[in-house]
């Protein structure tokens, strides 16, 4: 049972991605986006047919990246709880109606056309936390 956010959790995540029909059903996805949970950050890789790499990164390697999610920890927590007791997102817990209904800005990138890589490949992204419905996912203290 992984943690989440741990590089394990992620990892875990896209094995199910890779596994899938995702790629041959929505085309190739060539992104680098980055995760942030609290004062924690992730980078994934996407390149071609496959989520290539995972790795925890610091705060400035986000700027780098086409375009990274924030969330607090209770949101994802509220997120990937959704999709474990609905088999998938539903529709408050999209990545789109998070992005659209939030407060704050959901995708951040610092170059508008590199963020752009959030809305076309958005349905991959769906794709890889719907099917986090498959992990047990635990939480550590601090994700509440």
């Amino acid at each position: 049972m992984p943690d989440f956010p741990s590089v394990e959790w992620f990892k875990q995540a896209a094995d199910l991605l890779n596994k899938s029909d995702s790629f041959k059903r929505l085309g190739t996805c060539d992104t680098q986006m980055g995760i942030q949970v609290g004062d924690r950050y992730f980078e994934l890789d996407f390149e071609a047919f496959e989520l290539a790499h995972v790795k925890e990164v610091d705060a400035a390697r986000m700027d780098e990246l086409d375009f990274y999610l924030v969330q607090s920890p209770d949101a994802w927590r509220a997120m990937l709880d959704d999709i474990r007791a609905n088999g998938l997102a539903t529709h408050e817990y999209t990545l789109n109606s998070l992005d659209l209904r939030s407060d704050t800005e959901f995708a951040l990138g610092k170059d508008y056309n590199r963020r752009d890589a959030f809305y076309r490949f958005n349905q991959t992204f769906q794709d890889y936390f719907d099917l986090t419905a498959k992990l047990k996912t635990t939480y550590p203290a601090g994700v509440a």
